[in-house]
């Protein structure tokens, strides 16, 4: 057991058991758990504050840290989003971790789909465990329903580093309505998921990781050959809404999002009928549109 997997003093007010209703993570049997023989998971540490995970692992990525850490911080300080946006939580309200990939063997050009496979990864391991329907936002934002309104719960963030990148997650599990960042936010809890409890959501999402990884790169990273374009696209709400992009150099692009190209880009449609791929930007979700129009 490291330091900082350290269960702590039940009568610690500041200690990882003041608050019995959020227990913390079990690093070692998370290791157990998840850690084997030929499996991509070969680090797994639990901290009980850090600034950043992402930035920690970028930095410990550079210094040769090997594909299959995995770093998970019960508090973020300094949480990052998209967009150098900020992501703040209660300690213990959610899951914070970061993850190294070193995707040798898949052409550099295809790592942009890596985001958008943790995305699909996730959404599918928090649906079955959690039994919520979760949903995708182009390119990487995760959504749940909270009384009758989509909002965002959960994020990811890709960061290279040399020939390694860096996936960081963030999920809202516990936070109630009073501890959201914004009042547009979610939960998992506020969403009435079956399950708030940590361990097997955050064992789930890392299983999916392993799974979805091992299969995108068996196909070298093709997103058709591998199913990871189809599912996408599958669990994508942006798909079918008129949205509008707001994109670098303060350009905006309005258009129904009809399709995820191959590059792993949104597909808009303008009222003129031409088809313009987005690679970078914020999707706002405007409205549906029928599909017999």
């Amino acid at each position: 057991m490291t330091p900082s997997d350290t269960p702590g003093s039940p009568g610690d007010p500041s200690g990882p058991w003041s608050d019995l209703e959020r227990p913390p993570l079990n690093g070692a049997a998370l290791r157990r758990g998840l850690v084997r023989p030929g499996g991509l998971w070969t680090e797994i540490e639990v901290v009980r504050a850090t600034g950043s995970t992402n930035t920690d692992l970028v930095t410990r990525a550079a210094a040769g840290a090997p594909e299959g850490t995995v770093l998970i911080a019960e508090e973020q300080t300094s949480g990052r989003g998209r967009l150098d946006r900020t992501w703040t939580a209660p300690p213990r309200s959610g899951l914070f971790f970061s993850v190294i990939l070193r995707p040798t063997g898949v052409p550099v050009e295809r790592w942009g789909w890596l985001p958008l496979l943790a995305g699909v990864a996730a959404a599918g391991a928090l649906s079955r465990t959690g039994g919520v329907d979760t949903a995708l936002k182009w390119p990487n934002d995760l959504l749940v329903t909270v009384a009758g309104e989509e909002r965002k719960f959960g994020g990811i963030l890709a960061e290279r580093s040399g020939d390694a990148v860096v996936i960081g997650v963030g999920l809202n599990v516990s936070l109630h309505a009073d501890e959201l960042p914004v009042p547009t936010a979610g939960s998992l809890a506020l969403a009435d998921a079956i399950s708030t409890d940590r361990d097997p959501l955050l064992r789930a999402v890392l299983r999916s990781l392993e799974q979805w990884y091992g299969e995108w790169r068996r196909f070298e990273g093709d997103p058709g050959a591998s199913g990871l374009q189809e599912a996408y696209a599958a669990g994508c709400a942006t798909l079918g809404r008129r949205v509008r992009a707001e994109l670098p150099g303060d350009r905006e692009l309005v258009g129904e999002a009809v399709a995820i190209d191959g590059d792993g880009r949104l597909v808009l449609a303008s009222e003129g009928g031409v088809q313009e791929p987005v690679s970078a930007g914020d999707i706002v979700h405007l409205r549906s549109v029928p599909r017999d129009e």
